[in-house]
């Protein structure tokens, strides 16, 4: 029975997609560790303060380049608009990773003077130079996606990892500093142009069109401004501990957030990427996609809680074996930090389920108030220092996630019992 139970568990197509996008995760792993030490090693706490800035400003103006949104609408598009979809997407992301760039090299200079750091201008607009890259290969990833081939995506993220991390490891210890971090972004990405034009036929269309955009733009804004509160919220903290408690103290914290929520937020991440195309495959019927989510929630759960409880307990050995003892003062926020993705798990799910039901004004109010809730408890907690401010966006996950969760999935299926009981 036992045998037969974890049979099941590990087949399917969404387990499958899994096993790729795990695969290329572990490469990621591998090729990190590394890089994670030689960075812990080779940098001070001051220089990853100054990474976790020019990280921050990076994902708030990504958010805008609306990948996530244009992406998830050729997901889930009907297969007769798809070729308009993707035709439109493509202008409507050109337009807006152009304007981005510009965004962001012209704010580089008042980022850097509000934090006193000349030395941001140049990383911050140089970083800029990837979001005029991911219009060549948006829309061919998004059909990849679409059609559930996520292996390739997984060796984009394999191949993509190996470039990057090599190339960090090399740049810092030619001791560059942040350009070690901030060039191989650039250098990597284009793999994702080669290898997604190779497997996939759709091109670039020579002829401006901009048909049903209003379609594309209504879904992608909600998801943009979701997308944007997402990113708020991972990156408030950062901006709230490098003003009030200083670059040295931001660096402890940012190494302990990548170090404990970093590794699980990734492996949590490969579950995700495979469920929202799975259960929009099914969209239309509305038992076997109740039945796709839930089953996929407890796979994802069984996988990801036993891996987050390992890392928590064994913090204090590995910590300082392999990053080195002057990071042992981050253990403790390392290990509240773990626990709070436990909660995030369910968060993420619950949003792809709204996505997925064409629910993104409801996904948008939810998270307007967790974000208005993560704020005022980030403000509240900072003067107890980064241990405080950990312990404080533990406690918010614990209350509002749940509640959240509880509310969507009585909404989204109750709604449907009527046609439920016909099928």
């Amino acid at each position: 029975m036992l045998i037969k139970r974890v049979k099941q568990l590990l087949s399917g197509q969404f387990i499958r997609n899994v096993g790729w996008l795990g695969t290329a995760e572990l490469v990621n792993r591998i090729f990190r560790l590394g890089t994670t030490v030689t960075l812990a090693r080779m940098f001070s706490s001051q220089d990853y303060g100054a990474m976790a800035l020019i990280y921050t400003i990076f994902e708030f103006a990504n958010v805008f380049t609306l990948r996530g949104g244009i992406g998830a609408k050729i997901i889930q598009a009907d297969e007769k608009d798809v070729e308009t979809i993707c035709n439109t997407s493509f202008w409507i992301n050109l337009i807006l990773c152009v304007s981005v760039f510009f965004f962001q090299c012209i704010i580089a200079l008042p980022v850097a003077q509000f934090y006193g750091n000349p030395q941001l201008v140049l990383p911050i607009c140089v970083l800029a130079g990837v979001y005029l890259i991911y219009p060549v290969f948006m829309v061919n990833s998004a059909l990849i996606e679409r059609n559930n081939h996520l292996k390739i995506t997984a060796i984009c993220n394999a191949v993509q990892a190996f470039v990057g991390n090599v190339i960090t490891v090399v740049f810092a210890l030619l001791g560059m500093g942040v350009w070690a971090v901030v060039l191989p972004i650039i250098l990597s990405t284009p793999v994702w142009v080669i290898i997604t034009w190779m497997n996939n036929p759709w091109r670039p269309p020579t002829k401006f069109s901009l048909d049903n955009w209003r379609e594309v733009f209504n879904f992608g804004r909600n998801m943009l401004l979701v997308e944007f509160l997402n990113k708020l919220r991972n990156n408030l903290d950062y901006l709230i501990v490098g003003k009030f408690l200083g670059a040295e103290q931001l660096g402890i914290y940012f190494f302990a957030f990548n170090g404990g929520s970093g590794i699980s937020m990734n492996v949590i991440n490969t579950f995700m990427s495979a469920l929202y195309p799975y259960i929009c495959a099914v969209r239309e019927d509305w038992l076997e996609f109740k039945k796709r989510y839930i089953n996929s929630i407890r796979k994802v759960i069984s996988f990801v809680i036993p891996l987050i409880l390992i890392q928590s307990i064994l913090a204090p050995i590995y910590v300082p074996i392999i990053f080195g003892q002057k990071w042992t003062s981050a253990v403790p926020i390392l290990i509240i930090i773990c626990l709070s993705v436990i909660l995030r798990v369910f968060g993420w799910a619950n949003s792809l389920l709204l996505t997925a039901v064409d629910k993104t004004d409801i996904n948008l109010y939810l998270n307007v108030i967790f974000t208005v809730l993560f704020a005022a408890t980030v403000l509240l907690t900072v003067q107890w220092g980064i241990i405080g401010v950990a312990a404080g966006i533990l406690v918010v996950h614990i209350i509002y996630v749940p509640l959240s969760v509880f509310w969507s999935y009585r909404y989204v299926f109750s709604k449907h019992n009527s046609l439920l009981s016909k099928i």
